[in-house]
């Protein structure tokens, strides 16, 4: 990679953009005015959220396809064929003013009725064109298709998706799955209506590709966001089964803010057969993607070293594992002294006849109970959470089955009986992953199995386990550096990785040999092993990576400084306010935060890092009256929490106002 600039740009969803034009979210067409905001202001940058299709979901990082843009961001307005229907039909017309009346001046928006109301309009003028030149589309996708074949099975799983109003492929008739890519071509060519779906994509990227172009010819770089995972019930996971594991889940192990830890829901690859490709879905996908962007930014780049894998029935994250990972045979642990019995004492947990009895106060009802989820040990009042022989057995599994409607307990008993076996179900010292193949539990140390042992049992162990994480730290290694150099060569855009909360010293290390930026996000950047967590100075930042202040998944500036208390820079370093300025006045308070958000803003401007690229809410605290009265509403998105607020945030005002605001713009770029 050649030598980069330092530059400052920002970072923004695409449908948190306000114009004159766009009357409902921020569209396509929309990039124009923000690249000429971006301009006025000196910013050099625009960073985007993933467009990619999401369907239902309102998360850009759920997304339906890796290839396909979504629908949503499309304007009306500027398709040929609107201006007619508009005129001529009276009611579309009606239903579209109404629509635009409703959603013009909304603080936020309203995904679903924005999504199915726009997938309205377009079938509508799609059929109009349609009808007024018979064959149209046809002739004219012919190209885009040849240029763009990821669109066959987009079409085919879309048109089948809207027959089963939605429903995830998963739920679908066996004959609608696992087509091969012939039986989805015959499927492609049978039915004209496919042909909706691709007019769709080639109109996002006429409008992307458009002002993608007008953002290049102003010296403006735009950066995508490329999520490394997919959502299960994507068109990927459907039409290219290979590609993905479907028996494990993603997430991330246990910490302190979330002691089960997270299971994400999405499907892990299958990187043996990606490999086998030599990662050409992969690059395909960095390909299209070098379209329209100049720089891409990989989600969870901690994926590409070793992903945590969950079984897919589980509901928490405890009984994961890293992938790849150097599994500890049975052997080993019989060399240590452990024998057949106190293996599976470590590895599958026990579960006494009395705790369950104590619940029910019926002796048989208990065994019938522990019958579904368990194996009785001979002579003994004692189980094995072992799933009883079912297969694909979770944690799930225990939840989903119904002990009431079996007579077996009432509602009271079955919620403390299921609460106690789903905590029991991750109660090992070591999960078994494959036949006489175990790995150390995450949470070893809180388990039953493992108090249980001797001093010198639990030194051998912590030795052995030692000695594997050493192992797997040089297969990390080795797995992201081959994976991320086919990567990063795929295309000349310029590679950055999302390596928050990473804890293993090779993950820089690629990074730095690879070229790929990290991402420095300042409330995080402290030294956390050291007395009182100092903060790392803005010139000790390192200089291939991104400065941030906050990011789509954190509270923004403004609501981390009021909360923290932060309020002033020393030598090029942030300090904590300290008592005797927390009993000044409220107004000189107010004045020191007004204050602080200028000066950080320029602390990290003067940081280390290549780039600063904070998010426009950050920069337009630079004027109060872009402040809403509650800091929380201006946040993108609340990890963990699923409601109508996340990923709707607008920003307070229209690009055409923030354009003419000359103090603004001066003060951002006098940054």
């Amino acid at each position: 990679m050649s030598q980069l600039s330092k530059l400052t740009g920002t970072a923004v969803p695409l449908s948190a953009l306000r114009t004159k034009s766009a009357k409902t979210i921020g569209e396509y067409t929309d990039l124009k005015l923000l690249a000429d905001f971006a301009k006025k202001t000196g910013l050099g940058l625009i960073q985007l959220l993933p467009v990619n299709d999401s369907g239902t979901q309102s998360s850009p990082y759920s997304a339906l396809s890796a290839f396909a843009l979504h629908p949503i961001y499309l304007s009306l307005e500027s398709i040929d064929g609107f201006d007619e229907v508009y005129k001529a039909d009276k009611e579309f017309k009606k239903n579209y003013d109404a629509f635009i009346s409703y959603h013009k001046n909304a603080e936020r928006f309203d995904y679903d009725e924005v999504n199915n109301s726009k997938d309205y309009f377009l079938r509508l003028i799609y059929a109009a064109t349609e009808t007024a030149e018979k064959g149209k589309a046809a002739k004219e996708l012919s190209f885009f298709i040849k240029k763009n074949p990821w669109v066959i099975p987009y079409a085919v799983y879309k048109n089948l998706k809207y027959s089963y109003m939605q429903a995830s492929w998963k739920s679908w008739k066996k004959s609608d799955t696992g087509l091969s890519e012939e039986e989805i071509q015959k499927r492609f060519e049978s039915d004209p209506a496919h042909l909706y779906y691709v007019w769709l994509q080639a109109e996002c990227e006429q409008q992307f590709s458009e002002s993608v172009e007008y953002c290049r010819e102003n010296k403006i770089l735009i950066k995508g966001d490329l999520p490394i995972l997919m959502n299960e019930d994507s068109c990927d996971a459907w039409s290219h089964p290979e590609v993905f594991n479907q028996q494990l889940r993603a997430g991330s192990p246990a910490d302190g803010e979330n002691p089960s830890g997270q299971n994400w829901g999405f499907p892990t690859y299958n990187w043996k057969n990606l490999k086998a490709e030599n990662y050409q879905w992969w690059k395909d996908r960095l390909i299209n993607a070098s379209k329209f962007y100049d720089a891409y930014r990989l989600d969870h780049i901690l994926g590409f070293f070793r992903i945590w894998a969950i079984p897919e029935n589980d509901e928490n994250a405890l009984n994961g594992h890293t992938e790849p990972y150097s599994g500890i045979k049975a052997e080993e642990l019989t060399e240590l002294g452990f024998d057949e019995n106190r293996i599976r004492w470590l590895s599958v947990p026990h579960v006494p006849t009395g705790i369950i009895e104590d619940i029910t106060w019926n002796h048989e009802k208990s065994h019938e109970i522990l019958k579904l989820f368990a194996t009785k040990l001979p002579g003994e009042e004692l189980w094995l959470l072992d799933g009883a022989g079912k297969k694909n057995f979770g944690s799930r599994t225990i939840r989903e089955t119904d002990l009431v409607k079996a007579e077996l307990c009432t509602e009271e008993a079955e919620k403390r009986i299921k609460d106690y076996l789903i905590g029991k179900w991750s109660d090992r010292t070591l999960i078994n992953v494959a036949k006489n193949k175990f790995v150390p539990s995450w949470i070893f140390g809180q388990s039953t199995s493992w108090q249980s042992l001797s001093e010198s049992e639990k030194k051998k162990l912590s030795e052995l386990f030692e000695a594997v994480n050493k192992k797997e730290n040089k297969t990390w290694e080795k797995n992201a550096t081959e994976i991320l150099s086919a990567l990063t060569e795929a295309t000349k855009m310029i590679p950055c990785g999302e390596d928050l909360g990473v804890g293993f010293e090779c993950v820089p290390r690629v990074m730095k040999k690879l070229g790929i930026l990290g991402l420095r996000v300042v409330r995080w950047c402290r030294v956390w092993d050291e007395e009182g967590q100092p903060y790392v100075p803005f010139n000790e930042y390192e200089p291939l990576s991104v400065c941030t202040t906050s990011v789509h998944d954190s509270s923004t500036m403004r609501e981390w400084i009021e909360s923290s208390k932060v309020f002033e820079i020393e030598d090029n370093q942030i300090k904590e306010k300290s008592e005797s300025v927390e009993n000044e006045t409220e107004e000189k308070e107010t004045a020191d935060e007004k204050l602080s958000y200028e000066e950080l803003l320029k602390a990290c401007k003067s940081a280390e890092s290549v780039w600063f690229i904070p998010p426009l809410q950050d920069l337009l605290y630079l004027n109060e009256k872009y402040w809403k009265e509650n800091p929380e509403d201006e946040r993108i998105n609340v990890p963990g929490s699923v409601n109508a607020f996340n990923w709707t945030y607008r920003i307070p005002a229209t690009l055409e106002e923030l354009s003419s605001d000359k103090e603004i713009c001066k003060k951002i770029k006098n940054l």
